[in-house]
């Protein structure tokens, strides 16, 4: 039994992959439907890979039914898996990630999730290469709804099939790093405590909504206490 849920997003949040997923997208997207550079300029932060694929299948004019986002979404796992060992601009973990959740472990107060626009496999693939899945026991992705404000509640949902206790919507804790994680809590009556370690700074994400933001988690004391804060005492 917990008191406290925290729901972290991954890319720009946790970690940058050095843009295995841009080029895992773009490889799957020329090799199905014949389209090269078929994600360049479409938007990405905070969205998840269900819409970020419709928006380049119809900017491309490409018809896309339910096998061939299946066929896409196949092989699109495979060639992440590859390209996630591959290097890249700005690949690593964001500054204090691994202290964070070590000290969060050791907590038995609370229980780390993900709320994700990736799709399932690849979030695993990613934190696997980090050493991170270990810390999430539950979360919701980007192939669970299109919309980023429906994960929430899934994930909710999933963390009380593991016997997780959700006494009221503010022991939920989104933490992001874009307005639409800011926009997914406000909108599941969760918390949200976004970093401004990704395409966005403390005051566009302050602006946006966000409870409390932080810089990054270097300060690990400084971020547990934020992320822990009640409702009335959030920065």
């Amino acid at each position: 039994m917990f008191s406290r849920i925290l729901l972290f997003d991954i890319d720009g949040t946790l970690l940058l992959s050095g843009r295995a997923g841009y080029r895992a997208l773009t490889r799957t997207f020329e090799e199905l439907f014949g389209v090269p550079r078929g994600f360049d300029d479409i938007p990405v932060a905070g969205r998840t890979d269900e819409l970020i694929l419709t928006a380049a299948a119809d900017r491309a004019g490409v018809a896309i039914d339910a096998a061939a986002r299946a066929r896409f979404h196949r092989r699109y796992c495979e060639l992440f898996a590859e390209e996630i060992h591959f290097p890249g601009p700005r690949k690593g973990l964001m500054p204090g990630v691994s202290r964070l959740l070590e000290v969060l472990a050791g907590n038995d107060a609370v229980r780390c999730g993900l709320v994700t626009g990736n799709f399932a496999r690849p979030a695993r693939i990613k934190l696997e290469h980090f050493d991170l899945w270990r810390y999430f026991g539950f979360g919701a992705y980007g192939d669970d709804a299109p919309v980023r404000d429906a994960l929430v509640p899934i994930a909710v949902e999933r963390a009380r099939r593991v016997r997780v206790e959700v006494r009221r919507p503010g022991d939920v804790v989104v933490i992001g790093d874009t307005p639409l994680d800011v926009q997914c809590a406000a909108a599941a009556g969760a918390r949200c405590v976004a970093v401004a370690t990704g395409s966005y700074d403390e005051g566009a994400l302050r602006e946006a909504g966000a409870h409390a933001v932080l810089p990054d988690f270097s300060d690990s004391e400084t971020a547990v206490a934020t992320l822990l804060a009640g409702e009335e005492a959030a920065p």
